[in-house]
């Protein structure tokens, strides 16, 4: 992914799923397309094994700042 969209969401006690997919859902209104990888930073995730959420790619990222995803369409994922 090149291009996609820094969404922050102070949220902090949340799980990242809901988070995600709120993300998500303002990605598909704003751009017309769901995105389907989301790069987090590691200490979001309250359960490591968690690795999709509603057919969106999480990926782990410590260059993204905590509290914020990264949305986007990866092309080379299926």
């Amino acid at each position: 992914m090149d291009i996609g969209m820094l969404w922050f969401d102070g949220e902090g006690a949340k799980d990242v799923a809901p988070r995600v997919q709120a993300a998500a859902r303002y990605y598909r209104d704003k751009y017309g397309r769901m995105p389907n990888v989301c790069f987090v930073h590691p200490s979001m995730m309250s359960d490591p094994k968690t690795t999709r959420v509603d057919g969106v790619d999480l990926r782990l990222s410590s260059s993204i700042l905590r509290g914020h995803l990264w949305l986007g369409v990866d092309e080379g994922s299926s």
